[in-house]
């Protein structure tokens, strides 16, 4: 069930003025402010006093502090009932104080605050308009409620309106700004309300609420917040939510609520009392309909498609399929961040080697412009070669460094090129960055060189990374673990190995440990004499250890009593195995004092 929300901005361009020429408040009183000391609680003790709340007036059985607590209680205890302090009063519970500047007037404590004040309260009483100028002419593109109050609307003439109202504040309209205010307002949206936002218009936009109002209460709930946030931000707004975007956007306009939320289902009925306008039609087809006597939408539910199409034209018929949810209308988000893109559109179909690695280099050209533009740098790309027959060829290309080298992703797009069938020809190409990084400027070369300078390993590594696959090239690091399985994770090739332990190690590690047999040994702490390991006897000429390796319990209950002794041993002929018995030799809990062997030194 698809839930749409529209959010209307009726007084945007006057309101967000108000809101940039807003006084900031001064230093001074700042700096007052800052400087009031916080509620200190001397002997806070065991007491139920709030911080900083002090003893309540009149509390003179505990705020004394002359009679002991036994005292005390013996006293009132031989009171009557009638004469013994309330619980409150004894300082069991208490209240907190008032805060001593609570009651002070705005203006003490903080001078010229009356004077800012009574300006913005001065700005906001007066009628205020904004103009724009189309030749000679200033027309009226927004008033405040003041200045509509007075008769003064858009559209009319501005010289009209300043003979009507003599103290009229008329400023010029900012049209670039609204709009770049309300596309900061989608980008806000989508990064923390809905993932489907998009600007409706120059005063609103459109919020997909399908499956995420939950997140936030429900629909009522996420409605009251984006108003209240809206409110601390100095706008008004309309939310409504409905089923169809024509319907939410025109409950939001013309429903006369702050808050409108429409049942799915409902949208004929409840919106069949507003005016034609709320359908977002074209001016020449308000026109026609006030000729013809419709005022509301309603009065087109009855009308045959075909004489509302030849008198109000075909878009009133799909405005209001749309409304209604019998026709489709696609909600295009706002995207934070667009990928860097260029196609080639080709005349003639290619087929050949050489004309598509001709396209590619056309491509990556075009690219790296952009890039440098943007300041950015390749991590992946995407080639998308599109057939005569609508299919879509696509190879992949990754880079372990931000890199916009036209050479350089040339080579590593040629090494995957003969993974595209051109079939009957390619007719368009496309290159897509699907992951980018910031890319800064780099010095090429120096008068004298860096004694400590390093060579760039990035472009073998991708090379290396086209040949074998992106799995086939990483680097070993450590992980915080005392089991050697365990003690080993992969890297990207260009990582920076961290981590423990750094003990030696061999350079072969078995995937899983293998098991010996035949394996003659002196327990507890001595080496295997020798064993057999996958069908082949050896002898032990030297040995080394053990290195005790207990299992990490808080993983898994088995590992509670689990021990490993290792051994580095060397057979004949020059092989040297890293070898572990299962058991310490004195607690059976410990192992089964079975013998694998774990890895090769080289």
């Amino acid at each position: 069930m698809t839930r749409v929300a529209s959010l209307y901005l009726p007084q945007l361009p006057i309101e967000r003025l108000r809101r940039a020429e807003r006084p900031a408040r001064p230093p001074e009183q700042r700096a007052v402010r800052a400087a009031l000391p916080e509620p200190i609680d001397d002997d806070p003790g065991a007491c139920s006093v709030p911080r900083g709340g002090g003893w309540r007036p009149g509390a003179r059985w505990a705020g004394d502090g002359a009679l002991e607590k036994v005292e005390l209680a013996e006293r009132i205890a031989a009171m009557p009932a009638h004469q013994r302090p309330p619980t409150r009063e004894m300082g069991r519970r208490s209240e907190a104080a008032e805060h001593p500047f609570k009651a002070m007037r705005p203006d003490e404590g903080a001078p010229g605050n009356v004077a800012m004040r009574l300006a913005v309260t001065q700005a906001v009483a007066r009628p205020t308009v904004l103009i724009e100028r189309t030749g000679q002419r200033e027309v009226i593109t927004s008033a405040c409620p003041h200045a509509r109050s007075l008769g003064l609307v858009p559209g009319m003439a501005a010289a009209h309106a300043r003979a009507l109202v003599g103290d009229l504040d008329v400023r010029d309209a900012e049209r670039d700004a609204d709009r770049a205010w309300i596309d900061r307002l989608a980008l806000h949206a989508v990064r923390y309300w809905t993932p489907g936002a998009s600007v409706s218009g120059d005063d609103g936009l459109w919020l997909d609420l399908t499956g995420t109002a939950h997140l936030f209460g429900g629909e009522e709930r996420f409605c009251r917040k984006l108003l209240r946030f809206l409110g601390r931000l100095g706008f008004t707004a309309n939310v409504a939510v409905a089923g169809t975007m024509g319907a939410a956007h025109a409950l939001a306009r013309y429903g006369g609520g702050r808050i409108a939320l429409l049942a799915p289902g409902r949208e004929a009925e409840r919106l069949a009392m507003l005016p034609i306008a709320a359908l977002r039609l074209e001016h020449a087809a308000l026109v026609a309909a006030g000729r013809f006597g419709l005022e509301r939408i309603g009065d087109l539910y009855p009308m045959p498609r075909g004489p509302l199409a030849r008198r109000l034209g075909m878009s009133t018929v799909t405005r209001l399929d749309q409304v209604l949810g019998r026709a489709a209308e696609p909600l295009v988000p706002v995207v934070p961040f667009e990928a860097p893109e260029v196609t080639r559109r080709l005349l003639e179909p290619i087929g050949t080697p050489e004309s598509i690695a001709q396209v590619i280099a056309d491509l990556i050209g075009d690219l790296v412009p952009l890039l440098q533009q943007r300041g950015l740098g390749v991590r992946s790309a995407v080639l998308t070669a599109v057939r005569v027959d609508a299919e879509q060829q696509r190879i992949a290309i990754g880079a372990s460094r931000a890199t916009r080298d036209a050479r350089h992703l040339a080579r590593m797009f040629a090494l995957r090129m003969d993974r595209i069938d051109p079939g009957l020809g390619i007719e368009e190409m496309r290159l897509v960055v699907t992951r980018s990084e910031p890319l800064g400027a780099t010095a090429a070369a120096t008068l004298l060189p860096a004694s400590g300078h390093e060579v760039d390993l990035a472009p073998a590594i991708d090379q290396l990374a086209g040949r074998a696959g992106e799995a086939g090239v990483f680097r070993l690091a450590c992980e915080e673990s005392d089991v050697p399985e365990r003690a080993v994770r992969r890297l990207a090739p260009l990582g920076v190995p961290q981590g423990w332990p750094k003990w030696q190690r061999p350079a072969r590690m078995l995937r899983r440990p293998e098991m010996l047999t035949h394996v003659v040994a002196l327990l507890p702490d001595h080496a295997p004499r020798r064993f057999i390991w996958r069908g082949k006897p050896y002898q032990v000429v030297a040995g080394d250890g053990p290195e005790r390796i207990h299992g990490e319990w808080w993983r898994r209950d088995s590992e509670l009593w689990a021990v490993r002794d290792y051994f580095r041993v060397e057979v004949e002929g020059g092989e040297r195995f890293w070898l572990f018995r299962r058991g310490d030799g004195v607690e059976p809990e410990t192992g089964d004092l079975s013998w694998y062997v774990h890895g090769l030194f080289g």
